[in-house]
Formats: structure tokens, sequence, C-alpha cells
């Protein structure tokens, strides 16, 4: 009984071992990538005709999402710094009443950038879905990314899987905004990533093609 316990110890262990090993392998590969394309400041960002500027909600309950609002500082930068001419805004209309490339849309319309420059994309419900309908959805083969910093590792690593040429120009949100629970999803997410690469996971939507000017 006692050895049949411990054998059960053993394999939970040696288990638990092999996934902590995946998830640390699985970000350090992924951070690794990213370091030469992240770009804090502009003037050393490479041009790109479009910044695909990745949604997520704009409230936190009642209150602004300081990451939504970052997001939407730095894509204006990128705009006004001649960076790019087009943002294309990608995020999650998975219901009539969420929708965060309008949401978005609105946002940089308050920073004064047309509308017409403003292209969205409803079926950006993940990461990977983002990258994949950008480039095949949309054409591009290479953008500059705005998301934020913790986040942007991960994007870039979608973008090179999905045949992108990125550049990641993050935006960056005080400490105390974040939990330290969205910090560590993060670090599952970019394990999640490595897997779906492994699988070849496509997006849940892809479309018909829309081509930007």
């Amino acid at each position: 009984m006692k050895s049949r316990k411990r054998r059960r110890t053993i394999v939970v262990l040696s288990a638990l071992a092999f996934v902590g090993g995946f998830f640390a392998l699985a970000n350090g590969a992924i951070l690794h990538s990213a370091a030469d394309r992240t770009y804090n400041h502009i003037r050393y960002l490479p041009r790109h005709h479009v910044a695909i500027v990745l949604g997520c909600s704009p409230t936190l309950g009642k209150d602004p999402n300081p990451c939504f609002e970052s997001r939407a500082d730095r894509a204006a930068e990128l705009y006004w710094a001649g960076k790019v001419d087009y943002l294309l805004v990608s995020g999650d209309n998975s219901r009539v009443d969420y929708d965060e490339p309008t949401a978005m849309e609105a946002a940089l319309m308050q920073r004064q950038i047309p509308q017409k420059d403003i292209i969205k994309d409803y079926a950006g419900f993940r990461t990977l879905d983002s990258m994949v309908r950008a480039h095949k959805v949309f054409g591009l083969n290479k953008a500059s990314v705005v998301t934020d910093d913790f986040h942007m590792p991960r994007a870039l690593f979608c973008a090179k899987e999905a045949g992108l040429k990125a550049d990641g120009f993050p935006s960056h949100v005080e400490d105390g905004h974040l939990t330290a629970s969205s910090r560590a999803r993060e670090v599952f997410a970019r394990g999640q990533a490595v897997i779906d690469e492994v699988l070849h996971v496509g997006p849940k939507f892809l479309g018909k093609r829309e081509a930007i000017p």
C-alpha cells in the first residue's frame, strides 16, 4: 500500500515538474524571441504601412480600463509620428453587447485619428486569431503591433508564426493597475501559444479577404 502511494506521488511530482519545465522553456523562448523586435522609443521603431492595435475591454467594472486607454494612447502616438498610415484595431465582438474594435475606434477618434484611417477586425477573439487574420484576411506581411508590454512577447510570437514580420511598440501600465493574476495568466498563455503552434491551431473564424488601401 505504501509503495503504491509512493509511486503515485512520484508520478504526480514528475508530471508537475514536466509541466513546470515546459512552461518555463516556452516563456523563456517567447521572451527571448521578442527582445530585439520590441521598441520602447518611437524614434527607433521601423515605419510600417499598418499597425495592429490589439483590443481589450474598455472598462473594468464601471471604471476605464488603464490597459485599453494606454493602448489607444500608444496607437495615436504611432500614427501622429508618421510611423504608420493605418491602424487595424482587432478585438472581440462575439456578442451584440460587447464590441472591442468599435470601442477602440471611438477612443482613437477622440485622439483625433481620422475614421478613414481606422480599420476594424471584429473577429480578433484571441491574439492568434488577430495575427492570422491580419496576414490572411487583411493581406499584411509586416506591421507594427500595439499592446501591453507584458502581452507583447506573445503577440510578436503569434505574429511570426502567422507569417508576419512584426515590430512591437508596447504600451505601459503601472503595476498597481494590474493584478498578479493578470501577469500569471500571461505566463500560462505563452505556454498555450506554443501548444497551439505545435498543434497547428487556426483562428475561430477566418472569412473573406479585406483589402487595406
